[in-house]
């Protein structure tokens, strides 16, 4: 399948500021599931930039501005090819050991009642038990854009009994490492046949299952992902894997406007 992509952020100030850092995920990677024929991004300061690849295997733009401004853009564009591998992404390209994924975060952390949840995921193999933890958080956690915000816990979502991709893969997440398989947050975007923009990209979990290396985990659907997935960052979490974080000096008043569309080209 042959993806095109616009994401587009724009950060409104009603003050002006006088410094900024941005640290941009937003270019990405080749693997065996997807292959990038164009990307681009602009954004101020985007040719100065120091560009390099984190241990995650992240493709990173580092950018900092002593401009005054009172709003920042930035656009990433491109054509990416994918294909079906049910899941499977095998071994990546990353300095990082898989295991250090076991680690937990604050918005990962397991609450008594997630503990409990998780002792009665059942299967034969690593693999078996995914798969079962998939439908069983999707079972709990209902879908509902209203529910939680971008600071929402795995165990706040999951009392709550509703999230969104955010929560669904943070629950995820936290309930792998608990069962003892290193599990790991990813950014990217999801084509959707009947739909051309969406407000955001999307969210889903990959996780460590030996002999096939990491195989992504969509609880928000339910399925592995497919030819329909652009895998872009991964993280031990949402702010560990977002495509954008910056600090700035002055420039009070944020207001941000995301705008992402994908769309498949005839190949």
């Amino acid at each position: 399948m042959l993806l095109s992509i616009r994401h587009a952020t724009r950060y409104l100030y009603d003050a002006p500021g006088t410094f900024a850092v941005h640290r941009l995920r937003l270019t990405p990677a080749d693997n065996r599931a997807q292959r990038v024929l164009d990307w681009r991004i602009e954004a101020p300061g985007i040719a100065e930039a120091a560009v390099y690849t984190d241990g995650f295997g992240n493709r990173t733009h580092f950018i900092t501005s002593v401009a005054t401004h009172q709003e920042w853009t930035v656009t990433a564009v491109g054509t990416v090819e994918t294909s079906d591998q049910d899941g499977l992404m095998g071994t990546l390209p990353e300095a990082a050991n898989p295991a250090v994924f076991l680690r937990s975060t604050p918005l990962t952390s397991l609450s008594p009642e997630m503990d409990s949840f998780v002792q009665e995921i059942r299967g034969a193999t690593t693999l078996a038990k995914l798969h079962a933890l998939i439908e069983a958080t999707a079972d709990r956690v209902t879908y509902d854009t209203d529910a939680t915000h971008a600071g929402t816990s795995a165990a706040e979502a999951f009392a709550r009994r509703r999230g969104v991709c955010q929560d669904h893969t943070h629950i995820f997440a936290a309930a792998a490492r608990r069962l003892g398989v290193p599990a790991r947050y990813v950014t990217g975007y999801l084509h959707i046949a009947t739909e051309e923009a969406a407000v955001a990209h999307h969210a889903w979990a990959e996780a460590w299952v030996e002999d096939l290396g990491w195989v992504g985990f969509d609880v928000s659907n339910r399925i592995c992902p497919t030819q329909h997935y652009v895998r872009l960052a991964c993280g031990f979490d949402a702010p560990s894997a977002a495509p954008i974080v910056g600090v700035r000096r002055g420039g009070s008043g944020e207001r941000l406007d995301v705008d992402v569309t994908v769309h498949q080209q005839q190949q």
